[in-house]
């Protein structure tokens, strides 16, 4: 929830993640975890996918 995602992450380098997942993540750009899961569209596995390549 309160794990930090870097300003300059690159989401579209995790082909992993959906395209829907990284094109609103590209564009919405949350700051934690916890505001990605709540991005709407974007799924448990998505989250999952995001928290591996964070840690």
């Amino acid at each position: 929830e309160a794990v930090r995602i870097p300003d300059t992450f690159d989401y579209d380098s995790i082909k992993q993640l959906r395209t829907e997942a990284r094109q609103k993540l590209a564009r919405l750009r949350p700051t934690t975890v916890g505001q990605a899961s709540r991005v709407s569209g974007i799924t448990p596995a998505d989250i999952a996918v995001l928290m591996f390549y964070l840690s």
